[in-house]
């Protein structure tokens, strides 16, 4: 075939890739897999459940840790499964409609999980900051109306990105380097100039969770500068401690965000074991390591866990 005819030549399917040469053991590979999605799922559905019932708990910080935990449960629900059909049934075929259906989703998922950490960076921030003014500042209606701006947001930058690759032929391959789809992925595989993807990609990244994390960082600056203040060295230390279940959080979105970012546009061949390794971890850690690290460090949110499940 002709390289005029390859453009006219249309995949109705992308091939999705497991970890390559390790075929034989998929079956065993699965455990983990199944693993993370059922803790995942029962550990974020867990929290929603104490936060509904429990009264106690309808309080700014706990509203916004409900808020993540949703979206939490998004990502696992829209990743794991097409993963589990690799390595379970060898499912590895999925349509370019589906395939734009599930980065829609994991786009606009991740963009609401990188503003809900900003919304629980400023509820640190005026906890410590301003603790006074905490309650008449953040109430439940407010703290609505910001999470609906920010799926608003989430919805208003992610939303081209199917119709800005359904423009295209796809002829060079079908084969995707994960075992997800992502716009990055994608693309590549078009052909044709993707030029306007590649701008239109890295703008709203950086105007999402590009600014997100720098509004981040900020926030944690003047906490610093508040809580280095503080007479007591005690009152500095339980200050800080209120912090570290949402820090951990922040790092493990962020770290391999950035991670993958840079090896996509400045890494070569050796990078491929970390970009296979980030690819999963950006995406399956999250979710399953966000109910532990908040249900460990949070002292009230333990107890009712612990007596929801001894009762």
């Amino acid at each position: 075939m002709s390289a005029v005819n390859d453009t006219k030549f249309q995949f109705s399917v992308f091939l999705l890739t497991g970890i390559p040469g390790q075929e034989d053991i998929y079956l065993w590979i699965s455990i983990p897999f199944c693993l993370m999605y059922f803790i995942s799922i029962v550990g974020n559905s867990v929290i929603l459940f104490i936060i509904k019932t429990d009264p106690s708990l309808h309080e700014p910080m706990y509203i916004l840790l409900s808020m993540l935990a949703v979206t939490d449960l998004g990502l696992s629900i829209t990743t794991i499964p097409t993963i589990l059909g690799i390595f379970l049934f060898n499912s590895r075929e999925i349509s370019l409609n589906a395939c734009f259906a599930q980065l829609f989703f994991i786009h606009l998922l991740q963009g609401m999980e990188s503003s809900f950490l900003l919304l629980m960076a400023i509820d640190r921030f005026i906890a410590i900051c301003n603790p006074l003014r905490y309650a008449s500042i953040l109430t439940p209606p407010r703290l609505a109306k910001m999470g609906l701006l920010c799926v608003l947001r989430g919805v208003v930058v992610v939303f081209p990105l199917p119709f800005l690759l359904k423009r295209f032929r796809y002829c060079r391959a079908n084969v995707l380097s994960h075992s997800y789809c992502v716009h990055q992925e994608v693309m590549k595989l078009a052909c044709a100039d993707i030029t306007v993807n590649n701008i239109f990609g890295l703008s709203t990244a950086l105007l999402t969770m590009g600014l997100d994390s720098l509004l981040i960082f900020l926030s944690y600056v003047m906490i610093l500068k508040t809580v280095l203040s503080v007479a007591s060295h005690s009152e500095c230390l339980r200050a800080l401690n209120t912090c570290v279940s949402h820090l951990c959080a922040v790092l493990l979105f962020y770290i391999p965000e950035i991670g993958l970012s840079v090896i996509h546009r400045f890494g070569n061949s050796s990078s491929h074991l970390l970009l296979f390794v980030l690819g999963y971890f950006y995406l399956l850690v999250p979710p399953l390591m966000n109910p532990i690290v908040y249900s460990v460090k949070s002292k009230h949110l333990r107890a009712r866990i612990i007596r929801v499940f001894i009762n």
